[in-house]
C-alpha cells in the first residue's frame, strides 16, 4: 500500500512537469530563445574606462522609423556590469529646421545587456550619444556615427574598437574615424619633421629721394632775383651750372670793399702782413656769400663790381622745387631751389611689428614695381628705423637702389620681399593647424582609425610650414587635410573645452 502511494506521487510530479513544459511551448512565439548572459560574439565591441561595450542595431542598417538598439557592458573578463545608461540619436539643425532628438529608452533585459527603441523620423545622419558611469564613478561619453540606409555603427569619440580580444588602454580624448569615412572626408597625413625654415617677409613701400643726394639753394643775404636759368621743376641741372643771378646791396658793398683792399695792397699804404690779412678776409667774405672763386678773380681783374652775381648749382641732378621767379625778392635763409640727384634712390617699406625683429641691416631683399612687370631688383637693407607708426603698428626699413636709367621715380609704389633664415625647426604643414580662438589644435593619427586632438604651441610660419614649440614630437603623424570636416563630423565634444 505504501509503495503504491509513492509511485502515484512520482507520477503526479512527472505529469505536472510535462504539462508545464507543454503549456510554455504552446504559448511561446516561434523562434524565441531564452535570454542568457553570454555576450554576443558578432557584436562590435569597444574599449572605454576599463570596460568592454558592445553596441549594435536591429536591423543592422538603420531605417526610418523604430530601430532596436542593443548594448552590452562587461568587464574585460566577460563579467556583466549593470549601469544606468542614457542614450539618444540627434539630427543637427539645418537651415530653419531645428535639431531633432530621438531618445532610446534602454532597459536592462539581462545582466549587463540593455535594449531599447530609437525612432528615426526622417532620412539622414543621426549621431548616437551614450552616457553612463563606470562602477568606479568615472563618467563615460561615447559617440557613434549612425545614419539611415547605412549599415552599422562607427565609433566617433570616447572609445576604441577592440574586436573583443585584448583590451587596449583607452584614451578619453581619442576619436575614431573608419576608413570609409576617412575617404569620404579626404583625410591626408603628414609627418612632424625638422626642416630649415626660410621666411619671406613681404612689405609695401615707395620710392623716395636719397636724402644724401639732396641740395637746397639758399642765400646768406637779402636780394633780388635777376636772370633765372633753372626756371621750371623737372629741368635737368648740371653741377656748376648757373641757376640764377642775384642783386644785393650787401653783396655789392662787399665787392667794393674787396676792390678797395686790392688797391691798398698794390699801393703799399700798409705793412705787407696787414695788407695780406685784409685781402684774405675780404675775399673770404665774398666766398661765404656764395660768390664763386672764378667770379672773384674776374672781379679783381675787371676792377668794377658786378651788379648781378651768378649763383651756381652745388650738384647735378633734377630741379624738384622752385620758390622764386625773375624779379622776385629772396630772403636770407629761404629755400629758393631744391635739386635732387636721382641716379640713386631709396626704397622705404613698412614691416609689420611681428616681423620687425627679423629684419636687420645687411639682410638680402628683392624689389619689384607694379608698373615694371617681370623686372626684379636686388637690394640690401641699409637701415631699420628705431620707431613705429602708432596708427598702423608698422616699422620702416630702407633700401638703396641704383637708378642710372631713371626707371625708378619718387613716390612710385614698390613691393619688397626680405628673406630671413629661421633655422632648423620642428615643424608641420600649415594645413595641420586648426585655429580656435587662442588655441592651436592638431589631430595626431594614432593608427587603426584613431585620431587624437592635441593642443600645440606654435612659433613662426614659413614656406607653408609652422614651427612647433610644444605639443608634438619628431615623427608624429598629423592630419593635414580634412581637419575641419573631422571636427564637424565628430563635434569633438571629448577632450577639447573650447573651440
Amino acid at each position: 500500500m505504501k509503495r503504491s502511494k509513492i509511485l502515484l506521487w512520482v507520477a503526479s510530479i512527472a505529469g505536472l512537469v510535462v504539462v508545464t513544459g507543454g503549456v510554455y511551448f504552446l504559448l511561446s512565439e516561434p523562434g524565441t530563445k531564452v535570454q542568457t548572459v553570454v555576450a554576443a560574439s558578432d557584436m562590435p565591441r569597444y574599449g572605454a574606462g576599463g570596460l568592454e561595450i558592445g553596441v549594435t542595431t536591429d536591423p543592422a542598417t538603420p531605417r526610418v522609423g523604430n530601430n532596436r538598439l542593443i548594448v552590452e557592458v562587461r568587464q574585460p573578463n566577460g563579467d556583466p556590469v549593470s549601469v544606468a545608461i542614457n542614450a539618444y540619436a540627434e539630427m543637427a539643425a539645418m537651415g530653419a529646421m531645428q535639431a531633432m532628438r530621438a531618445p532610446a529608452d534602454l532597459r536592462e533585459t539581462a545582466p549587463g545587456r540593455y535594449e531599447g527603441s530609437v525612432d528615426l523620423t526622417m532620412r539622414g545622419e543621426w549621431p548616437l550619444t551614450m552616457t553612463f558611469e563606470t562602477p568606479q564613478g568615472q563618467p563615460l561619453r561615447l559617440q557613434f556615427d549612425l545614419a539611415t540606409d547605412r549599415e552599422g555603427l562607427a565609433i566617433a569619440a570616447g572609445a576604441i574598437l577592440i574586436g573583443g580580444a585584448a583590451l587596449p588602454a583607452a584614451d578619453e580624448n581619442t576619436i575614431t574615424i573608419d576608413n570609409r569615412r576617412r575617404q569620404m572626408i579626404g583625410v591626408e597625413t603628414g609627418k612632424v619633421t625638422h626642416r630649415d625654415l626660410l621666411k619671406s617677409i613681404r612689405a609695401v613701400g615707395e620710392v623716395t629721394i636719397d636724402e644724401r643726394l639732396l641740395s637746397q639753394v639758399t642765400l646768406k643775404f637779402d636780394g633780388y632775383i635777376g636772370d633765372l636759368k633753372a626756371n621750371y621743376v623737372g629741368s635737368p641741372v648740371e653741377q656748376g651750372q648757373v641757376l640764377f643771378t642775384v642783386y644785393s646791396p650787401e653783396l655789392l658793398a662787399a665787392q667794393h670793399e674787396y676792390l678797395e683792399t686790392v688797391k691798398r695792397r698794390g699801393s703799399g699804404s700798409a705793412p705787407d702782413g696787414r695788407r695780406d690779412d685784409l685781402l684774405r678776409a675780404s675775399r673770404q667774405r665774398l666766398r661765404l656769400w656764395d660768390m664763386a672763386p672764378q667770379d672773384i678773380r674776374a672781379l679783381e681783374q675787371r676792377g668794377v663790381p658786378e651788379d648781378y652775381v651768378a649763383i651756381y648749382a652745388p650738384r647735378g641732378g633734377t630741379l624738384i622745387e622752385r620758390n622764386i621767379a625773375e624779379g622776385s625778392s629772396a630772403r636770407m635763409g629761404e629755400t629758393l631751389l631744391t635739386i635732387a640727384d636721382l641716379s640713386r634712390v631709396w626704397i622705404e617699406a613698412n614691416v609689420f611689428e611681428a616681423d620687425l625683429e627679423l629684419v636687420h641691416v645687411g639682410t638680402m631683399a628683392t624689389v619689384t614695381l607694379p608698373y615694371l612687370p617681370g623686372r626684379t631688383y636686388s637690394a640690401i637693407v641699409e637701415h631699420v628705423y628705431p620707431y613705429l607708426d602708432g596708427a598702423s603698428r608698422t616699422g620702416r626699413m630702407r633700401l638703396s637702389l641704383d637708378n642710372q636709367r631713371g626707371e625708378l621715380k619718387p613716390d612710385m609704389y614698390a613691393e619688397v620681399s626680405v628673406w630671413v633664415e629661421l633655422g632648423h625647426k620642428l615643424s608641420v604643414p600649415e594645413e595641420a593647424i586648426i585655429v580656435a580662438g587662442d588655441s592651436r589644435v592638431v589631430f595626431v593619427d594614432l593608427g587603426d582609425g584613431r585620431l587624437k586632438p592635441v593642443h600645440v604651441e606654435t612659433g613662426r610660419s614659413a614656406q607653408g610650414y609652422v614651427e612647433i614649440l610644444n605639443g608634438l614630437a619628431l615623427g608624429d603623424s598629423v592630419i593635414t587635410s580634412g581637419n575641419f570636416l573631422i571636427a564637424a563630423e565628430t563635434r569633438l565634444k571629448t577632450g577639447i573645452e573650447q573651440w
